[in-house]
């Protein structure tokens, strides 16, 4: 592990990333999702893809990147070009897991790969409903406290800014951002995935015109089990 100091538009972040494989030419950029940290990814991939360098990167507020600001999903993917341009690199392909899927598609690399990405807006459930219908009236009760009470317990141990960077990236619609991308893409999802569902997965196959789309048995995670097969065919998709 490695940390790197880098400022951008008049914003410090120290941003911790591993390198594996370091004397290959070739760079693959991978992206972990919301809540998550670059060792997962490296779990997944880290043995794979021999001819390539790996960059892993926890994002700024996770893993063990610090974040003070309030950020948004533009902001998360200047914070990482300008990361990777402070590295000597070759970046072939850019891998994005969720909420990182959404970051790598705005740097707009040669070869994108999307897993369970998020971006497309789904309808939400009759109790999600209800929780953002009662949290939106006790906070023009000025009663914020209460709403507390409404969050998850992931988003509870959030930081201020986390939180409002949270509530900046959770109901984008990307569709526009999809549908402009046209380099080569491939995209992977997991069938019993309930985070970002499997007709999500099929829209940004459909947005996205020269992409490719395989879907595995498994949930949001489901490349922890399938990594070597996606591998494969990440190989042979940039024959």
């Amino acid at each position: 592990m490695a940390l790197k100091s880098i400022e951008v538009q008049e914003r410090k972040f120290s941003i911790s990333y591993e390198i594996v494989n370091p004397s290959q030419k070739k760079d693959i950029v991978i992206l972990h999702g919301w809540g998550s940290n670059k060792e997962i990814m490296k779990q997944a991939f880290g043995n794979l893809l021999q001819d390539f360098r790996h960059i892993y990167i926890d994002m700024p507020g996770f893993g063990k990147s610090s974040n003070d600001y309030v950020l948004t999903t533009k902001d998360y993917s200047l914070i990482i070009k300008k990361f990777l341009e402070t590295l000597n690199t070759n970046v072939v392909v850019i891998a994005g897991h969720s909420f990182g899927g959404k970051v790598a598609t705005l740097i707009n690399p040669e070869n994108l790969i999307l897993l369970s990405t998020a971006g497309i807006l789904e309808e939400k459930s009759f109790n999600v409903k209800t929780k953002i219908f009662f949290a939106k009236i006790f906070n023009k009760l000025g009663l914020r406290k209460v709403t507390k009470s409404f969050r998850s317990d992931d988003v509870k141990q959030m930081s201020h800014e986390m939180y409002e960077t949270f509530k900046n990236v959770v109901d984008e619609d990307f569709s526009f951002i999809f549908s402009s991308f046209e380099k080569n893409a491939m995209i992977f999802w997991g069938k019993a995935d309930t985070a970002t569902t499997l007709p999500a997965g099929k829209k940004i196959h459909e947005l996205i015109k020269n992409s490719s789309f395989t879907a595995y048995e498994g949930d949001h995670y489901f490349f922890l089990k399938h990594a070597k097969d996606i591998c494969e065919k990440i190989e042979n998709g940039l024959k």
